[in-house]
């Protein structure tokens, strides 16, 4: 007999449906005084998420693609310059330094926590740059590129070891631009502050998107950069609205690139439940732990680092047959995800990069077992035990037919 209960991989309706009203006020505010772009919704928005993310400057604008790119620009990344990333994240990250005119260079993940490998970092710098201590300048050696940053990307909703990135980061004068599209609210433990810090608060700037199903997700496109930079945050207002320092007076060229109202007054109003929604992820998160640990031979649950507490954007196993497991859940009515199946090195879009198979071996290794479980506030615990039964019994018989 079928199931009937069905597991959405994503549940954006209930959260509307009990923030209706809230939301539906910020609509008729909105038609009342004809403020769509822009404005004070935007501005307290702004207030807000500074705030939350224990930054000095918050800017909004249309995306968390945009906010990479403006980030890029704001803080000097200059044409033909490179910068370092990984190549396990959405191709947004690399597309916003392609678009800032700089060069992509990857460097492998840590392969508990799916982030930046810091000895990876390390080990790329050493055998492939030249430090210039007249100028300051880190040089690609064989291109003769300046290295100009770094871009550790929160993955998951977990932050990567920020401390020997940022230690990096300033022996060789890169500049760190953090992606935390992932991770709003997530925290690191600096070991050298002895404090915890926000996901968007350590380097010179960082990137978070709010489409639909993140964490914190507007009811369309939207993102933000924070930074305690005064000067970098007054530059990436005028980039978001056509390089204008006033109205027809434009500095530079910039691009349109604004947050509009309702989405930031819809941003305020969801931006007071956030830090429960997170919890609730996190105590879901644990409990899968507890579910699937009878299991720990077959499949992988998500490592917490000591000095992360994540936030749980997805919750994300590795198994050896993916492919399998998730269509054995599709007909048990339990939706899934693959974040990401595909390397960015190993993307058509990047072939002139000249990466081949076997160059990422970590990253390429996880690609190919990622499967992500339904992981939402409101997610019960019915629907999370029939989750975990199923993951289970497919183990289970997966398991004795490989013996």
């Amino acid at each position: 007999m079928a199931n009937p209960m069905k597991v959405p991989f994503l549940d954006l309706v209930t959260p509307h449906k009990e923030l209706e009203d809230e939301l539906l006020a910020v609509v008729k505010k909105t038609f009342s005084n004809a403020g769509f772009i822009g404005g004070p919704m935007v501005e307290e928005f702004e207030r807000e998420f500074a705030r939350f993310c224990d930054t000095e400057f918050c800017v909004g604008v249309n995306s968390g693609t945009d906010a990479l790119r403006f980030a890029f620009m704001a803080a000097g990344i200059e044409r033909g310059d490179i910068v370092i990333t990984v190549p396990h994240t959405f191709i947004a990250t690399t597309e916003a330094i392609s678009q800032a005119g700089a060069m992509i260079a990857f460097v492998d993940i840590h392969e508990k926590n799916y982030t930046l490998d810091p000895e990876k970092l390390r080990e790329y710098i050493e055998k492939n740059c030249d430090f210039d201590t007249k100028t300051g300048k880190l040089i690609e050696r064989g291109s003769k590129r300046k290295v100009a940053a770094i871009v550790p990307v929160h993955l998951y909703g977990q932050m990567a070891d920020m401390d020997p990135i940022m230690d990096l980061a300033a022996k060789y004068n890169l500049v760190v631009i953090e992606d935390a599209c992932q991770a709003h609210g997530a925290e690191y433990f600096s070991t050298k502050s002895n404090t915890w810090k926000k996901a968007g608060s350590i380097g010179k700037a960082a990137a978070f998107s709010f489409y639909p199903g993140k964490n914190l997700g507007a009811c369309g496109e939207g993102g933000a950069i924070t930074t305690n930079d005064e000067v970098m945050a007054q530059s990436m207002k005028m980039i978001r609205d056509h390089g204008q320092a006033k109205k027809y007076y434009h500095d530079i060229e910039g691009y349109n690139g604004r947050l509009d109202s309702i989405q930031a007054g819809w941003l305020s109003v969801k931006l007071r439940h956030l830090a429960k929604w997170n919890e609730a992820r996190r105590t879901l998160a644990h409990r899968y732990h507890e579910l699937l640990s009878e299991m720990q031979d077959a499949v992988v649950v998500p490592q917490e680092a000591a000095w992360t507490k994540s936030v749980y954007h997805l919750y994300v196993v590795r198994v050896q047959d993916r492919e399998a497991l998730q269509a054995d859940l599709a007909e048990a009515g339990i939706g899934t995800g693959i974040h990401y199946p595909i390397p960015l090195h190993l993307q058509k879009a990047y072939e002139h990069l000249g990466y081949k198979r076997g160059a990422f071996p970590i990253t390429e290794r996880v690609a190919a077992e990622i499967v992500s479980l339904p992981m939402f506030p409101q997610l019960n615990h019915r629907q999370q035990e029939l989750v975990a039964n199923k993951v289970r019994e497919f183990l289970d018989v997966y398991v004795a037919a490989t013996r």
